[in-house]
């Protein structure tokens, strides 16, 4: 040892601080008493007239160093940051087990990636071709997804699924009666629309009666399920993604599969189940609300009484048609419940990857029930339906 400098605090700090040249190059700092954040700690730069441009590491002692808290890891990193900016190599053997693990994890962390919004825009043919792809890539997946959820509707008609009946009621609460207002306003609108546009056309002809069977046969076959399906799509699907990339995020998932309970079968089925049983319901009262929209029309507006309209819809209206609605309202909640449970389950670990998983939610759900919808068109219009 050649020379050696303390440093110590008033005289009711317990904290001393001692620095020794133990060769040319090297330095060894000496840590004894109590480094806690309560304590006046000297800042790092107390040092940095000591690191000379000759030193070329440094250790430490700490044999009688007693309490230490956060203030002396800052004291630490801030003194390991300075060093590293001189070259100087920083030898952490001497530090307690403890403190020597948080620094070196407290230096082991990348920077944090933060996606460029400001950057340049990509040709829509750039954009066309990266969302292709990543469709493609992301097929496998969701074919995987659907055998998962295919094998727990067998386990649930086997009755070995792993759900509670409270947990579907509890969906089947929430899809349901909580969403009547949402679907009414739509509905009724839709409705609105049907009929104005129906008798603009009909008036041409003297055929103004014939409205109630254009506002009825739409709703009850075709509007009110598509409507609906895009309702929930936006307000149930984006719900589920949020609540499973929330549980992801929490790994509240992994939990479930460490203790051997499979997440399709206590998650995600209840929530497909509740949005097949409700939307068959939900799509019934929105024919119904689209109608009552069409006779308002029809009765303040083209003059057409309330009992000539309710006859021509009864006429009008056939099981098929009520039958071709309700199928197709429960395929629209399951292509949303598969849309929404399939994108809350690949959600990452990140606040930003649950908005994004909501987002893509949303976007999954209305392109399904519209591709859905138009091949379920097509094969009624095949089988005369």
């Amino acid at each position: 040892m050649k020379t050696a400098h303390s440093i110590t605090g008033n005289q009711e700090a317990a904290w001393h601080l001692e620095t020794r040249r133990i060769e040319p190059d090297a330095m060894q700092v000496v840590f004894t008493g109590r480094w806690c954040i309560d304590q006046d700690l000297p800042s790092s730069a107390a040092l940095h007239a000591e690191l000379t441009e000759d030193l070329r590491r440094l250790t430490f002692r700490t044999d009688a160093l007693g309490a230490w808290d956060s203030g002396f890891l800052a004291f630490l990193a801030a003194l390991r940051k300075f060093c590293v900016g001189r070259g100087i190599v920083v030898d952490q053997s001497g530090l307690p087990a403890g403190v020597g693990h948080l620094l070196t994890m407290a230096f082991a962390v990348p920077a944090q990636k933060v996606s460029d919004r400001t950057g340049g825009r990509q040709t829509l043919l750039v954009q066309v071709g990266t969302e292709t792809i990543a469709f493609f890539r992301g097929l496998p997946e969701m074919l995987h997804f659907l055998g998962e959820i295919t094998l727990s509707f067998g386990r649930l008609l086997t009755g070995r699924a792993q759900f509670r009946m409270s947990d579907l009621w509890l969906e089947v609460e929430e899809i349901g009666p909580r969403a009547l207002l949402i679907v009414s306003v739509i509905c009724f609108l839709v409705g609105l629309i049907l009929a104005y546009l129906g008798a603009d056309q009909l008036r041409m002809v003297g055929a103004q009666r014939f409205i109630a069977d254009l506002v009825a046969i739409g709703m009850v076959r075709e509007m009110g399920a598509l409507m609906t399906g895009i309702i929930i799509a936006g307000r149930t699907g984006a719900a589920f993604a949020a609540q499973l990339g929330t549980m992801q995020v929490n790994e509240e998932i992994d939990a479930f599969k460490t203790l051997g309970i499979s997440p399709i079968d206590f998650l995600v089925l209840p929530r497909i189940l509740a949005l097949m049983l409700m939307m068959p319901l939900l799509t019934l009262y929105a024919g119904f609300i689209g109608m009552l929209a069409g006779m308002l029309v029809s009765t303040t507006i083209f003059h057409i009484s309330v009992f000539e309209y309710y006859t021509e819809t009864i006429q009008a209206l056939e099981l098929k048609h009520f039958l071709v609605g309700l199928s197709k309202g429960s395929v629209y909640g399951a292509m949303v419940a598969y849309s929404g449970c399939l994108r809350g389950i690949q959600c990452g670990r990140s606040a930003e990857a649950v908005g994004e998983a909501a987002t893509s939610a949303v976007v999954t759900g209305i392109l399904l029930i519209t591709i859905t919808a138009s091949l379920l068109t097509i094969i009624y219009y095949q089988l005369g339906i």
